[in-house]
């Protein structure tokens, strides 16, 4: 039997299109996309994909404003979108916005299934907050069901006091193809490569928003206490941007012998460039929901350094098989782990190889599944 899902989710993300287009194709589900806004400029510097969207989707009227640490984000026409749509069942992306709330009640006041899309883990600093604890208390009270991406946040919903039979998981993915066939592009004109991007034989990469609570600090440090043998040899790229950038590169420009390059944000296209050609994948981060950055460093064949902090560790991360874990915020650990892997290139080589064939099963299709597989069961729990 076909479910009609409407997803209400906050923008067209370029990770989250190939999703969306697997969960399209599955043979339950008709689906349909409410955008709250295309992108988030103050945040985000992506690429709208539009051409790659292979399924039904609206975006709704906006109005955003940065409110010190917040997003504000306010929209017209919840209700009769939703109505227009016609859903048997609704999965939401989030609690924090306001049309999600205007969703939620919609939804029960026509006693309409409403998943929760929900990626909150037990590190997330975000928690605690009393304000925001009870909103997703709240929130969460009267959901019918919730999809999650992996064992950190089902753990969390599980200290929520939520019922096992109420969770489903839908492992969070990105496209393994894209990145993988681009990653072995890359490795075959690799030193065309490295003269265009002004990139170290050799080098740690880092990818992702250059903020303090990514650890970024920590990992600049952390290169600065290996050896300096190892510096000489082995190089760290920053991929990304953001308010710390600045800072960063005036720390950098005191580390010698040691080459720190910053390369700005980079486009999907590009990154798998990076990730192809470097030795490890680092991401030292405080607080991750989950991190997708390391699903597209594994598809291109790298393993990754990763903090116990990011919440794909418990899934993607099988100590020193396809890469090491580290506390966040201990410097000391982050550069043994960093020497280990600078030393041992041959241990990298095996290490991505087994990353592959990890993350393939973590892919659009598992993922459409999973989220199949919640709608199914929730709506037949109503029938």
């Amino acid at each position: 039997m076909t479910r009609r899902l409407v997803l209400l989710t906050e923008i067209i993300s370029p990770y989250r299109i190939p999703l969306f287009n697997a969960l399209a194709r599955h043979e339950s589900v008709d689906l349909h996309v409410i955008f709250l806004a295309e992108t988030d400029p103050n945040l985000r510097q992506w690429q709208v994909y539009k051409e790659e969207i292979k399924f039904s989707y609206q975006v709704l009227p906006s109005w955003r404003r940065r409110l010190g640490r917040y997003n504000a984000l306010l929209n017209r026409g919840v209700g009769r979108a939703l109505a227009a749509a016609s859903p048997d069942v609704i999965l939401c992306g989030g609690y924090s916005y306001i049309a999600s709330w205007q969703a939620l009640l919609w939804a029960r006041s026509r006693s309409i299934p409403f998943l929760l899309w929900s990626e909150s883990n037990r590190q997330d600093l975000r928690r605690g907050h009393a304000l925001v604890e009870f909103l997703k208390g709240e929130f969460v009270r009267r959901c019918d069901g919730f999809v999650v991406p992996g064992r950190s946040a089902r753990e969390y919903l599980r200290s929520q006091k939520i019922k096992e039979t109420s969770i489903f998981t839908a492992p969070n993915a990105v496209d393994n193809d894209l990145f993988g066939s681009a990653a072995a592009t890359a490795r075959r004109e690799a030193g065309a490569r490295r003269r265009e991007l002004g990139l170290p034989d050799r080098y740690f990469l880092f990818v992702g928003r250059l903020v303090p609570e990514k650890g970024v600090f920590d990992l600049l440090s952390a290169y600065a206490k290996l050896d300096d043998a190892v510096r000489q040899q082995v190089g760290l790229v920053f991929v990304g941007d953001g308010v710390s950038r600045r800072k960063l590169e005036e720390q950098a420009a005191s580390i010698m012998p040691g080459r720190v390059r910053f390369s700005g944000f980079a486009h999907r296209e590009q990154l798998a460039e990076y990730y192809a050609l470097a030795q490890a994948l680092i991401l030292p981060t405080y607080t991750d929901t989950w991190g997708l950055v390391v699903n597209e460093a594994m598809a291109c064949g790298l393993p990754a350094i990763l903090s116990r902090a990011a919440g794909c560790g418990a899934d993607l991360m099988k100590e020193s098989w396809n890469g090491l874990l580290v506390p966040p915020k201990d410097v000391a650990a982050l550069t043994e782990a960093m020497a280990s892997l600078a030393n041992r290139p041959d241990l990298c080589v095996t290490m991505g190889a087994n990353a592959v064939q990890h993350i393939s099963h973590y892919s659009p299709a598992e993922w459409a599944t999973g989220v199949a597989r919640a709608v199914e069961t929730t709506a037949g729990a109503r029938a």
